[in-house]
């Protein structure tokens, strides 16, 4: 399992870091409170790219995304706008697919110079001061033990005979049905008692890190999806999870100096 993460190296130039946000959730739970939600994290993202070398976002940008060949979800034009113009001034961009944009195409990559990827991938982090961190960073979803039945939805929703099915319906009536399902989720309704703590013994991305940590260690896990700030030790290492934007607005600042989950 853990020997078969892409391993990338980072090295961090001296007055830079790493910054990491996740499940912004944008057009939850109406067009008025998405659009505030946006400017927020418009607000951290003009104040992270003053030293931010990559900025990484962790999943669940979109609460649905899809995209045709020549048709992505209207909106969001503040953020993607936002994004292009980061990228363009020369400051990397990192994206994982969550459960809820996990029909990205290649809009990211041709559009906005991202890297994208459906998978965890493992960083070793190289600092001028000759120090060496590693990181494991994920959306998180399908990851760890139980969840059987998300995890065969996913294999099913991945496929592109399922990409393909919805391909084949007007964009008009595939983002009407998409949001109307996207209203019942239980950030939509405001719905917290999922995502209270259940316990280390029931924490699945907890776990994962700890079964993790005893193949192939990482000095931090990263990961979203689970909608609750945390940052637990694990073994010698330490989970951090960046919370969501909707109730809440978290991220991590990773540089030389630090290594900490903020609130924005």
């Amino acid at each position: 399992m853990a020997t078969e993460f892409v391993q990338k190296t980072i090295h961090l130039a001296n007055q830079k870091s790493l910054y990491f946000a996740s499940d912004f959730h944008l057009g939850v739970p109406d067009r008025s409170s998405s659009l505030d939600r946006e400017k927020k994290i418009i607000s951290w993202l003009n104040a992270v790219r003053e030293d931010a070398q990559i900025i990484f976002l962790v999943g669940d940008l979109f609460d649905f995304w899809f995209e045709y060949k020549q048709v992505v979800p209207r909106g969001y034009v503040r953020f993607l706008g936002k994004l292009a113009e980061i990228s363009d001034q020369g400051t990397e961009l990192v994206v994982f697919t969550g459960n809820h944009d996990m029909w990205m195409r290649d809009y990211f990559e041709k559009e906005l110079n991202a890297f994208v990827s459906r998978r965890p991938v493992s960083y070793q982090i190289h600092t001028d001061s000759g120090e060496s961190t590693s990181l494991l960073v994920g959306h998180g979803d399908g990851l760890g033990p139980g969840d059987f039945t998300y995890k065969k939805l996913k294999i099913l929703f991945e496929s592109p005979i399922a990409r393909w099915a919805f391909r084949q319906l007007h964009p008009d009536v595939a983002l009407r049905i998409a949001n109307a399902w996207s209203r019942h989720s239980r950030l939509a309704n405001n719905e917290k008692g999922e995502d209270a703590f259940k316990g280390e013994d029931q924490e699945w991305l907890y776990l994962f890190c700890r079964e993790t940590e005893k193949l192939l260690h990482h000095d931090l896990y990263i990961f979203g999806h689970r909608h609750l700030a945390l940052d637990m030790p694990v073994e010698n290492s330490r989970y951090i999870n960046l919370g969501e934007w909707v109730n809440d607005s978290r991220y991590f600042r990773f540089n030389a100096e630090e290594a900490q989950l903020k609130k924005w």
